[in-house]
């Protein structure tokens, strides 16, 4: 008789269990608010070394005295039909001074990623120039693990991956939301991304927002404006223009290839 009973109480937990994914709601369209917040003291100290220390360190001293540590910008994403477009928001008002110039301070990609097709159309601002990179979309070999956070109202699994052969990201998907996309150029995982940090980089790019909308196709128009480029070739240029920076190159080079 027990083994009757335990089996009706397995059946009807697996029905509950039927019922409630039945009845879960996904998102498949919509608006996802991001704040990407960089911790400036962390990156500026990286920036300084022996040779400019001299007038470097009594300057970033002084940017300490007057500037907050982290700085937060702000950025939307629409999807749609297996599309999706990163835009960022530009800033009110601009703070920090030439320390607050680098790339990697700020956000220099507008991204339309169409999933189904696995391309990518990038304009990207490259200090007064602005370039269409038209590629495929980035492979990134994601391993996912057990972890998960809440973000945003959503339940996220955490995820790890290497990106441009050294730098290591944590990102934190949900599969509330089946799409594989995320912000910036970061995709490729089975659900949206609400979370990405960079700890060696001193960032991170979090969801604050999730609104479930219909999105108009205009809203997910890719950029056109820039000169048209790939990722190699752009690579090429910036490495060409950058040739005699000595080490000052390499920050950028990360920040523009990113």
């Amino acid at each position: 008789m027990k083994y009757i009973i335990l089996t009706i109480i397995v059946l009807f937990a697996l029905d509950c269990n039927t019922l409630f994914a039945q009845n879960k709601h996904f998102t498949e369209n919509g608006t996802i608010t991001f704040e990407k917040t960089i911790n400036m003291y962390a990156l500026l100290e990286k920036q300084i070394n022996k040779d400019d220390e001299s007038y470097m360190r009594p300057a970033f001293e002084s940017y300490k005295k007057n500037q907050k540590q982290f700085k937060v910008l702000k950025s939307t994403l629409n999807f749609a039909n297996n599309k999706t477009l990163y835009t960022p928001i530009e800033p009110e008002t601009a703070t920090g001074g030439f320390f607050s110039d680098s790339p990697m301070a700020g956000q220099v990609n507008t991204v339309f990623t169409d999933l189904s097709a696995s391309m990518v159309t990038n304009q990207k601002k490259v200090f007064e120039e602005t370039f269409l990179v038209k590629d495929s979309t980035r492979k990134i070999n994601w391993k996912i693990t057990t972890e998960t956070r809440e973000i945003a109202g959503y339940t996220c699994r955490r995820a790890n991956a290497l990106v441009l052969d050294s730098i290591y990201v944590v990102a934190f998907y949900t599969d509330e939301i089946p799409v594989s996309g995320g912000p910036e150029l970061f995709s490729g995982l089975p659900g949206m991304i609400l979370g990405v940090a960079l700890p060696h980089e001193n960032m991170t790019w979090f969801a604050t927002k999730v609104t479930d909308m219909p999105i108009e196709d205009k809203a997910l128009a890719p950029p056109k404006k820039g000169k048209q480029v790939t990722n190699k070739s752009l690579y090429t240029t910036l490495t060409s223009v950058m040739k005699n920076w000595g080490e000052y190159a390499k920050p950028y080079l990360k920040a523009f290839m990113l």
